[in-house]
């Protein structure tokens, strides 16, 4: 028991130390809010698991960067996704729900869900979310959807 605790520790620990060091980084780059009209993804971590029940599967986080008004198309995500806004406020159509994600929100999202909608509101600020992917080796994590229709 001991060991399997002992264990747990090496895979928990350093993923919850990245992201406090996550959650300092965009403390720390708060204060740059200077206009953009894009959104853009930073990856802070890969790292591949091979442990009991989760083999083969790889941990990706990312930071997203909305600029004021900004917005996401329609998307999907093959893997579990874990949320937690870092700054401003995310609003999100999830499986035709509505949902308003604020500074220090987190939320999960089930694989394959729709996401319609996904933006920042704010005309002046930008907001920053951190996403924990739990996927595949090499896999994508967002797959678009077109607006066409057949």
């Amino acid at each position: 028991m001991k060991t399997t605790f002992k264990k747990s520790l090496y895979v928990v620990g350093p993923l919850l130390l990245l992201c406090m060091a996550a959650s300092l980084y965009a403390q720390n780059n708060a204060s740059n809010h200077s206009p953009r009209t894009e959104i853009t993804e930073a990856t802070i971590l890969k790292q591949i698991l091979n442990e009991a029940g989760i083999r083969n599967k790889e941990v990706q986080m990312e930071v997203v960067n909305f600029s004021p008004c900004s917005a996401s198309p329609a998307h999907r995500h093959p893997c579990p996704t874990f949320g937690y806004v870092l700054e401003g406020e995310i609003e999100s159509v999830f499986e035709g729900i509505r949902h308003v994600y604020k500074r220090g929100d987190s939320f999960y999202e089930k694989p394959y869900g729709l996401h319609s909608v996904t933006r920042n509101r704010d005309r002046f600020k930008s907001a920053k979310l951190l996403v924990f992917f739990i996927n595949g080796p090499a896999k994508s994590n967002s797959i678009a959807v077109s607006s066409k229709k057949p």
